[in-house]
């Protein structure tokens, strides 16, 4: 609905843009961590990789299309081209909205339209303790767990380096290699195909790699974390040395964000390793660390580029993402975990609750030893 609004909004004043956007940050806020508790409910554990990296794989393909989509509304479409941009994406939105409203349910169990079968399959393949759990918020324990803030710094760099990508090498791909406006929409979107024809491979894998007799979660969420960072890192040291070729530029470009399909599943399904009863909070928790870097990576290649948008420029804005992959693979290598984490039980709160209901059972007996 805001979107539908932007266009008029833009032709009053300014502020009114920014007011719109601001509420639509608000409103977006809330998407992830209300997807984290649907799918901490919804994907039976030996399948939560694959689950999860199919759903997140979605925010991948929404960006190819609205790259494509937008440069050829940008010049070819209806109200002046580009708020045309604008009434289709927030027209789309509002059907979803309607679709959503009317086919979600917090819990399998809920669903109205689930058969029998599926219903027994489901009780005897997931946890319906936890299902069924509701635990008060260990607020001080997620504070201080090193492998929630290890999540979060990693969770961070790899979104500087998405949001370098998609926010800024529309820029690279018009002032550097020179594509014209049509074209650079279509070559923008090119890249991040990759994830989102990844990101479901990445997770089967993960989830097979994780079947008794392999490896451990752990290792895992580890393993495709640094194999991440280290294809995307390469990719964006190297992208500065390709010259003016605009192929070679390209494909580098969907190596370095084909990097991102493999280690941005792991994240987003760790949360779910570390606390899938708690996983709505810890989603939101961690996500205010990652929208920081919505905010910086763009500041930081605006400053870096304000000279003109050289080659040059831009090599220091890719050295500065390369070295924050390889920071932040560190820090989850050795800080990150893929284990449940003590806190995150609901086991606890039911032995708490079933002491408190025998301590309040009257003694067998008592009436008559007091007559």
């Amino acid at each position: 609905m805001i979107s539908l609004l932007t266009p008029t909004a833009a032709r009053i004043h300014i502020n009114l843009v920014i007011l719109l956007r601001a509420l639509s940050g608000l409103g977006e806020g809330v998407l992830m961590p209300a997807a984290h508790v649907l799918l901490a409910q919804w994907s039976i554990p030996k399948h939560r990789s694959l689950i999860v990296s199919a759903v997140y794989s979605g925010v991948d393909t929404g960006s190819v299309v609205s790259m494509i989509l937008s440069g050829f509304l940008c010049d070819h479409g209806f109200a002046g081209g580009w708020p045309s941009i604008f009434y289709v994406f927030g027209a789309v939105s509002c059907v979803w909205s309607i679709a959503w409203f009317l086919l979600c349910y917090n819990t399998p169990l809920e669903h109205p339209r689930m058969s029998t079968a599926e219903r027994e399959y489901w009780k005897r393949t997931f946890d319906t303790e936890d299902s069924a759990a509701h635990p008060s918020t260990p607020w001080r324990k997620i504070l201080t767990s090193v492998p929630v803030w290890a999540l979060a710094i990693a969770f961070f760099v790899e979104d500087w380096g998405f949001f370098t990508v998609v926010t800024c090498i529309p820029l690279f791909i018009h002032d550097v290699l020179g594509f014209n406006m049509q074209n650079n929409g279509l070559v923008s979107g090119i890249p991040f195909m990759l994830p989102g024809l990844f990101s479901p491979f990445a997770g089967l894998f993960m989830d097979w790699l994780r079947s008794p007799g392999r490896l451990s979660t752990d290792v895992v969420r580890k393993l495709f974390c640094a194999m991440g960072f280290t294809i995307t890192g390469c990719s964006l040291i190297s992208l500065p040395y390709v010259g003016c070729n605009r192929t070679v530029a390209v494909l580098v470009l969907c190596i370095a964000i084909g990097g991102s399909g493999i280690s941005n599943p792991t994240f987003v399904v760790n949360i779910l390793d570390l606390a899938p009863l708690h996983a709505g909070k810890l989603m939101g928790l961690v996500y205010v660390v990652v929208n920081l870097a919505a905010i910086g990576a763009p500041l930081t290649v605006g400053a870096l580029t304000s000279h003109g948008s050289t080659r040059t420029e831009w090599r220091t804005v890719f050295y500065i993402s390369a070295l924050m992959n390889a920071l932040g693979g560190v820090v989850f290598v050795i800080f990150g975990s893929g284990n449940r984490q003590s806190w995150a039980e609901a086991t606890d709160d039911k032995l708490n609750y079933e002491s408190d209901e025998t301590n309040n059972k009257e003694p067998v007996g008592s009436a008559t030893d007091s007559v």
